[in-house]
């Protein structure tokens, strides 16, 4: 079974590419959404058996791993100066956006005599300025109960994932209707956005050596990110695996062979595929039963209501569609759903953004969670 379902999550991307490729419907929603609504079946069918879920982990990292450096070789670092600055700007307004919402649900909830719901508002700040690694961390420093924590992890799955399909498939036009578009002259290069119909090229004999060359290099970056992330220890290992992917990758784009390789940003985007399939999987309904639902609230209130905060904020500063999503996914998701969310947008400019500013996220999500936590443990009396 392990096997079979390891054929599954790397396999099943092609056929869905074969159907985007040849049906209409199916091109118009796009691969994207196409495995990211399929995982979500999978994991809702429940037919996933135990034993296929190491598998799933293992294939989920491996691939989002690999895909990171591939994609990132073919980035342009110094056209990102165009764009640096609006994203830096949205990336704050969803800091902001997320604390005013986690903090005025504290007073709701307060005053409706939840308990503990300072330790509500930190974990939410942590996550969704950073990440999971944050929310880890902040369990940690606040001494919040194993069972809490569990709880609000599996919430957040579950409404992190009807978050992602949202921006997968509508938020674009529906955001499009009131903040301005992205600026085309910046839209810049990168990896290609139609490549559906280029990935039959890659099976020619002629395309080998450019397919070995991309995936040899992309190794070496995770081999190297892997193995220096404990030694240097400057964060969670799991962050610092990130930071390095992304410092490789952009490093490796400087050399001319690697960045003008059309092979690495369809392998990169394969993974992606399968990326998006696997942890889509991952999602179990069953684990809400008789979960606190004051729990469910809080976690869709700050997920959805601080989108909205984030978005009339960019509205009010001018800041385009596409700059507000990426950096909206970068905070609330991590860095980890940017180029699945860049692919969607048809937007390659964006990459770069969304691992900045969710780098960023990661870096400052431990002391913003915390620091929310006490000053409104302070200012609320508890």
């Amino acid at each position: 079974m392990p096997v079979l379902a390891a054929l599954l999550f790397v396999g099943f991307p092609a056929v869905l590419l074969v159907l985007v490729r040849r049906v209409a419907l199916a091109r118009a929603v796009g691969p994207i959404v196409l495995c990211y609504a399929a995982g979500l079946l999978i994991g809702l069918s429940g037919l996933l058996p135990a034993s296929a879920v190491p598998v799933r982990t293992t294939i989920s990292e491996a691939s989002l791993a690999l895909a990171l450096p591939l994609l990132l070789f073919s980035v342009d670092v110094a056209a990102w100066r165009r764009v640096a600055g609006r994203a830096m700007l949205s990336m704050l307004f969803a800091v902001v956006a997320v604390v005013f919402l986690a903090s005025l649900l504290f007073y709701l909830f307060q005053a409706r005599s939840i308990d503990r719901p300072e330790e509500l508002a930190a974990m939410a700040v942590g996550m969704y300025t950073g990440g999971i690694a944050n929310l880890g961390a902040i369990k940690l420093a606040l001494g919040i109960g194993d069972a809490r924590y569990l709880v609000f992890a599996t919430v957040d799955t579950v409404v992190g994932s009807l978050y992602l399909l949202f921006v997968l498939s509508v938020a674009q036009r529906l955001f499009a209707k009131f903040l301005s578009p992205f600026p085309e002259s910046l839209r810049g290069h990168g990896f290609d956005t139609e490549e559906t119909g280029s990935y039959g090229a890659l099976m020619r004999r002629a395309a080998l050596p450019a397919v070995a060359g991309a995936l040899l290099a992309a190794a070496v970056c995770v081999g190297l990110a892997v193995v220096l992330a404990p030694v240097i220890g400057m964060a969670d290992p799991q962050i610092m695996v990130i930071v390095l992917l992304t410092t490789f990758g952009l490093a490796a784009s400087l050399v001319p062979g690697l960045r003008a390789n059309r092979a690495a940003p369809l392998l990169g985007m394969y993974f992606i595929y399968v990326f998006s399939l696997a942890v889509a999987a991952s999602l179990d309904l069953s684990a809400l039963a008789g979960v606190d639902l004051s729990i469910v609230v809080f976690v869709a209130v700050a997920t959805f209501g601080s989108l909205a905060v984030h978005a009339l904020l960019c509205r009010l500063a001018r800041i385009d569609t596409d700059t507000f999503i990426i950096t909206s996914v970068a905070a609330i998701m991590s860095p980890a759903f940017v180029p699945m969310v860049v692919r969607s947008l048809r937007n390659p400019a964006m990459l770069m953004s969304g691992m900045a500013t969710g780098i960023l996220g990661f870096a400052i999500g431990n002391y913003l969670g915390i620091s929310v936590a006490v000053l409104l443990r302070a200012g609320g009396g508890q």
